[in-house]
């Protein structure tokens, strides 16, 4: 069995779209589907924002063959546009490096900066290009941690949902739940503090998202892993 592990369900849009028999299953973790894909068993798990939440999510999936991290990210190098996919190299989190595979004839891409907030502005994304990482996200420091521990091939694809010279006016974090889950109604309020820029803003990243899925989603589907 193949695991994907996903922050949110809406970053394993695109890869179902591409499995058979798709069908809920009971985990606990915030969401989890299972399916068929190129005649092998296949499980998606979404479990919140952070490296721990994906962590913990891994240990109470049934073991699989191999795992791969997916979902959207922040551009780091000024070259990725919005929805193009990244194949990782390596995960950094400032404490530890992890080596991460590639599938079979597809490109690394580099590294990845593994954190544990959303990075909102520019300047804060160029001292991470500074160090060499390509891209940033909240989880794959914690799928690499857990597949080194049950030894297990380990892959992170990403597609990006933010630029590197872009600042987020909406403050993500703040609407952060315990749960790993963004809520809805803590962006909607926030967002009246500056109605143009920050409705805005979430509008395209409904849209980015949505791109950055279906593209993921294909990207994935041509893989071999």
């Amino acid at each position: 069995m193949l695991l994907f592990v996903a922050a949110d369900p809406r970053e394993c849009a695109g890869l179902l779209s591409h499995w058979q028999a798709v069908h809920p299953i009971q985990l606990p973790v915030n969401w989890a589907r299972a399916g068929r894909w190129k005649g092998r068993e296949v499980m998606a798990i979404a479990n919140g924002a952070g490296s721990d939440r994906a962590f913990a999510a891994i240990l109470v999936a049934p073991k699989p063959s191999a795992i791969c991290n997916i979902g959207f990210c922040g551009a780091l190098d000024e070259k990725l546009g919005i929805g193009d996919v990244f194949v990782a190299n390596a995960i950094h989190n400032g404490e530890h490096v992890y080596e991460t595979l590639v599938p079979s004839g597809k490109q690394g891409g580099g590294s990845v900066a593994s954190v544990d907030h959303v990075v909102r502005g520019s300047a804060e994304k160029r001292n991470l290009r500074a160090v060499g990482a390509s891209i940033v996200e909240m989880e794959a420091a914690g799928v690499a941690r857990a597949a080194e521990d049950l030894a297990l091939p380990f892959y992170c694809i990403r597609a990006v949902s933010d630029l590197a010279g872009e600042d987020l006016q909406n403050d993500f974090n703040a609407a952060l739940m315990p749960d790993g889950r963004f809520s809805v109604l803590r962006l909607v309020v926030g967002a009246f503090a500056n109605p143009v820029q920050r409705f805005g803003e979430l509008i395209r990243l409904q849209q980015r998202t949505a791109l950055a899925a279906k593209k993921l989603g294909d990207f994935l589907a041509d893989c071999s892993f």
